[in-house]
């Protein structure tokens, strides 16, 4: 017997629901703007370079103009390459993001005697895809010769530190840590605590999708988009400021096609690294006696001690360790590991062996002054594909550089014995090396901030000198070293670069 109603069998007319076409042209994994269509913008503020101050420039501009009518451009010489830190994708251990890395960089040390260590990394991101999310704050006895104060500063670390998820928690359970901290802090080194890392901790929940842990400047372009619209363009290589009356007046542009594009903009901020800052104020005719001068990095030295597995119990955990700088010791250590960066991040599709011994690193790095010649110049007689002058690099360590040196290779060789005296594998004799400048990655000071045009490229809040409207945002203004690693400064430094150019723009 039929239970349904009689009116059930009637077919029932519903309207066809007709597919939805999409709102964009989006086709890649961020909106890109060409190169043509900024050519017919004038824009507030054109952003020069996407590492890890541009776009801590852009998302700062973003949140605190919110949906006014303001324009805001970015432009990239590299191209898309990957959509976060490369230790955010499940294809990616420690050994292959490293080799990854390495094959996709440029290397600049091959041509540089003088600073062979060198590399170069073009996408969209820059070296943030790479980085190891050390974020420590730089000591307030390093920012004694400062054009500003630690206190002038702190308000914008607290900004950068919430925005990059910074703190303590990524080694909070771990064993290893908990058992290493206590080794170390009884060996005479009571400063000794967990690293600050740029890590999102927090679980997915409530349809919060936290899936992007280790922080890079995609980040900062996600956030920004989210809050207003902007225009970005990669491949797009910046070969000259243009400038009239101490006025930037706009940014030629070339695509890898070899067309030139002028952006026009009111204001400029040039965010393309200690490297390539420099080299395009100088090509451009910017005057200035300390543009490129002063550069800096951290004198490094390296070790690898074979540790006791058996000493620890089952579940092991990570170890991300650090001795801050004192008044005293013009260096800090980071102690990381089980087996070097194998598996101080690891994803979780890798299976992680059960090693009768296995390896921790340590690395001293140590303040390095700022000299006037060590400099970056313009090689006129090589040029690149956009007839643009190759860099070349003038570098080498002063006799207060080399004093510092032997105090991290005495602190080095103290951690060491008191390392193999309780939990070192016996008879195994540890690995010391000193990295070659450059090494590290760490290069700053190429633009370094100031009050006096004559020792200075910048003034405190990175306006070039002499310039009412083009500002210099990356690690080339740090005007004095100091032995922590530099991106979180640099990043709270751009915040504040960004604060006052709105505070400039709104007057």
């Amino acid at each position: 017997m039929d239970s349904y109603p009689a009116q059930s069998k009637k077919m029932i007319h519903l309207p066809i629901a007709a597919p939805q076409p999409p709102e964009t042209d989006l086709k890649q994994w961020i909106p890109l703007t060409s190169l043509e269509k900024m050519s017919e913008t004038e824009y507030d503020v054109l952003i020069v370079g996407a590492g890890a101050a541009g776009p801590a420039v852009l998302w700062r501009l973003c949140q605190q103009w919110g949906q006014s009518g303001k324009r805001i451009g970015i432009v990239e010489r590299g191209d898309l390459l990957i959509p976060t830190h490369s230790m955010n994708i499940a294809t990616l251990n420690a050994s292959r993001k490293r080799d990854f890395h390495k094959n996709i960089s440029y290397p600049l040390g091959k041509s540089q005697p003088e600073y062979p260590g060198a590399s170069q990394v073009f996408a969209l991101g820059g070296k943030t895809l790479f980085w190891s999310t050390a974020s420590p704050r730089m000591d307030p006895s390093d920012m004694q010769e400062w054009p500003i104060s630690y206190e002038e500063l702190a308000p914008y670390y607290n900004i950068a530190e919430r925005i990059m998820n910074v703190s303590k928690g990524y080694t909070q359970d771990s064993t290893l840590t908990t058992i290493m901290l206590d080794i170390l802090r009884g060996s005479g080194f009571p400063e000794a605590t967990e690293l600050p890392t740029a890590v999102d901790l927090s679980a997915t929940k409530f349809g919060q999708v936290h899936s992007n842990a280790l922080f890079s400047s995609i980040a900062f372009l996600g956030s920004a988009l989210n809050l207003r619209p902007f225009d970005l363009a990669v491949n797009a290589r910046a070969v000259q400021i243009l400038f009239e009356n101490g006025n930037a007046t706009g940014l030629r542009v070339m695509s890898p096609d070899m067309k030139s594009y002028l952006i026009r903009a009111k204001t400029i901020v040039v965010s393309a690294s200690t490297w390539e800052t420099p080299r395009l104020l100088l090509h451009s005719g910017i005057q200035g006696k300390a543009i490129g001068h002063y550069l800096m990095n951290h004198s490094k030295i390296v070790a690898t001690v074979k540790i006791d597995r058996s000493y620890f119990p089952e579940v092991l955990g990570t170890l991300f360790i650090w001795k801050p700088r004192t008044a005293v010791q013009p260096y800090q250590m980071i102690i990381y590991g089980p087996d070097l960066e194998r598996y101080l991040w690891y994803p979780v599709f890798e299976n992680k062996e059960i090693l009768p011994e296995f390896d921790i690193g340590i690395e001293t790095l140590g303040v390095v002054e700022p000299q006037f010649e060590n400099y970056i110049s313009l090689n006129h007689s090589k040029l690149d594909a956009y007839g643009v002058p190759e860099i070349q690099i003038h570098f080498s360590y002063s006799e207060n550089d080399k004093t510092v040196i032997g105090q991290m290779l005495h602190a080095t060789n103290h951690m060491i014995a008191s390392l193999q005296a309780t939990i070192g594998v016996k008879n195994r004799q540890p690995d010391l090396s000193f990295y070659v400048p450059g090494e590290d990655y760490h290069e700053m000071g190429s633009c370094r901030m100031g009050n006096d045009p004559s020792t200075s490229a910048t003034n405190t809040y990175g306006r070039v000198h002499g310039m009412s409207n083009l500002y210099v945002a990356d690690n080339s203004v740090i005007p004095y070293s100091g032995a922590a690693n530099p991106t979180l400064t640099t990043v709270a430094l751009a915040i504040r670069t960004a604060d006052h150019i709105i505070h400039q723009l709104t007057k």
